[in-house]
């Protein structure tokens, strides 16, 4: 029964989490990523980009960054699960985790404007990728969780 609890808990704590994590990745979305500061200099925006491109970025923002977060507790949970069972097939998953995780940061788009970089042009296909690994991220991290 203790274990069961402590299965319930993780679970409040993982969606506790991640509604966290959207939320303050909305909030910077929206307030720092579309002003033209950039580290190393001005990047002007081309003139024939839609006002609603900044919806499609943000929801990738915020994807993304859920996903980081979701990666980063599979992360955590494979190898603890490594450490129990040394399995091959464990190392398999924590690398997998891994390269997901990279793909997710290179990804996201706060950190092409943390490098001076604007996205564009892409419309609602920015998110679909994202929306598509969350999906496959949140049945692994369900699967890993339950057992």
């Amino acid at each position: 029964m203790k274990n069961r609890m402590n299965k319930g808990v993780r679970i409040w704590l993982i969606l506790a989490t991640l509604i966290v994590v959207a939320i303050l990745a909305a909030l910077w979305a929206s307030s720092t990523f579309w002003f033209p500061r950039y580290p190393w200099g001005p990047r002007p925006r081309p003139p024939e980009i839609l006002g609603d491109i900044e919806f499609f970025y943000t929801a990738k923002t915020v994807v993304s960054t859920i996903n980081v977060t979701l990666l980063i507790f599979l992360l955590l949970i494979y190898v603890s699960i490594y450490g129990k069972t040394r399995s091959e097939f464990t190392i398999g998953l924590i690398i997998f985790s891994v390269v997901l995780l990279l793909n997710a940061l290179a990804s996201n788009p706060l950190v092409m404007w943390i490098f001076g970089f604007q996205p564009f042009g892409l419309g609602p296909f920015a998110v679909l990728p994202d929306l598509f690994i969350f999906a496959a991220l949140a049945v692994l991290l369900y699967l890993s969780v339950k057992y």
